[in-house]
């Protein structure tokens, strides 16, 4: 008998050495800036949904990209900006494998396909189209994306992470230019799985048209000061392409009876009742998306605890290749004693609140001086500025310090030589910290 249970124990440890490993999810933080509230009065607080993509796996490896390179070829892309352009296309081709799916488009008052949609298998092929790229004409910007999205749809597929990363130096002037009209492009991409990242090279495009496709799509912004840093930038896309972990990502926020929405402070969301709904297309390993919910809270009893809300997620796990959902809820307690309110303060959360405020105020700004107000704008940064400094020695994080400094540094530029570089930067930090872009 005892033989017989030593030979079980040596079975059972056996198969709990071989046995597979737990798969990887995402993880899910919800959590409020004020945990604790003053009783016996309504207020407002934030809730914050934090998402962030589990470490890539070396053993199952990357998700496969189907990618398309749209670049501007009209006659302000001559010289140094096209070569540089040439180069960092073809450092990004290099980066990817066999398995993955490539397709270039090059555009000026006409759009031309280079390399059809194709796997893989010749990078040097690749390469040689993108040599033959030489600037001229003027910009048909829509058609060059719509282009590029329609090479995608020949390998569309959910396994796959779907983008189009478009380089651009000039206004769009031939097709449709609008921001409302490039926006409402990049929301139906999306619908169909498929981002576009958007690279503004120089001080002559549209930035608000380039932010606005990126955002609608959920895809990264930049703008790029100078033709040397094109390859570093495409290393920095390329970075965020090759590491998706999961895609199709859904957020619903149900709040408890009583609470009310106010708004989501930095993404697009759909609010119907208690219920706010918010989809993104993709999250990068290790990285964290996040929104924030202002809510309003009704008056409740010192000593008393409440549930503010319960949120689901789900999301196409790009290892697994299964959907996985998550589950959490959040409370409140509260306490007649504003030290014990202050003390249990979050100030992590309290931090990216003061972040997407301050982004709102720098919008303002930035609409204001488009208007030629530029005193008021002037005031509205000045403000912000004050805001974020009193904020950062309050809470200690020196990202409010370095955003203070931003503001305070583009008060100076609002009416001088500079607006145009100013601008460009204004909004592409504006889009970093609404969608939390790591570069």
């Amino acid at each position: 008998m005892c033989q017989v249970l030593r030979v079980l124990s040596v079975g059972l440890a056996l198969m709990l050495l071989v046995a597979p490993a737990a798969a990887r999810q995402v993880t899910l933080d919800v959590s409020v800036a004020n945990p604790t509230l003053l009783a016996g009065q309504k207020q407002k607080t934030y809730l914050k949904v934090g998402l962030t993509g589990f470490e890539m796996s070396a053993k199952a490896g990357r998700t496969p990209v189907n990618v398309s390179l749209v670049i501007d070829k009209s006659g302000s892309m001559s010289g140094q900006k096209i070569a540089k352009a040439r180069e960092a296309a073809k450092f990004a081709v290099r980066r990817l494998s066999p398995r993955d799916v490539v397709s270039v488009v090059a555009y000026d008052s006409t759009v031309r396909v280079l390399v059809p949609a194709t796997r893989l298998d010749d990078k040097e092929a690749v390469c040689r189209a993108i040599d033959r790229l030489e600037s001229g004409g003027t910009t048909a910007l829509f058609a060059g994306v719509s282009k590029g999205a329609a090479e995608l749809r020949k390998f569309l597929d959910r396994n796959r992470v779907n983008r189009v990363v478009l380089l651009s130096d000039g206004l769009a002037n031939v097709g449709p230019s609008s921001p409302s009209a490039l926006g409402e492009l990049g929301a139906s991409l999306i619908k169909e799985g498929i981002s576009v990242s958007t690279m503004g090279l120089g001080t002559d495009y549209n930035e608000d048209l380039l932010a606005e496709l990126a955002r609608r799509s959920d895809g990264n912004h930049i703008f790029i000061e100078r033709p040397e840093d094109l390859a570093k930038i495409f290393n920095f896309e390329f970075d965020d392409v090759l590491s998706v972990v999961a895609q199709e990502v859904a957020i619903e926020v149900t709040l408890a009876e009583g609470i009310r929405p106010i708004r989501v402070l930095n993404r697009e969301a759909e609010i119907n009742g208690r219920q706010v709904i918010v989809k993104l297309n993709q999250l990068y390993a290790e990285q964290e998306k996040y929104i924030l919910v202002e809510v309003e809270v009704p008056a409740s009893k010192a000593g008393s605890s409440r549930e503010v809300a319960r949120v689901e997620v789900s999301y196409a796990n790009m290892e697994t290749k299964t959907t996985d959902r998550l589950a959490s809820t959040v409370r409140v307690n509260f306490d007649e004693s504003e030290a014990a309110v202050e003390a249990k303060l979050n100030a992590k959360v309290m931090v990216e609140c003061v972040i997407n405020i301050a982004n709102e105020q720098n919008k303002l700004a930035t609409t204001l001086r488009d208007r030629g107000d530029v005193a008021e704008a002037k005031r509205v940064l000045t403000t912000n500025a004050g805001y974020l400094n009193s904020n950062y020695e309050a809470l200690g994080d020196e990202k409010l310090k370095i955003r203070a400094v931003m503001n305070a540094g583009q008060v100076e530029s609002l009416d001088g030589k500079d607006w145009e570089t100013t601008r460009k930067d204004m909004r592409r930090y504006q889009h970093r910290d609404d969608m939390q872009q790591n570069y």
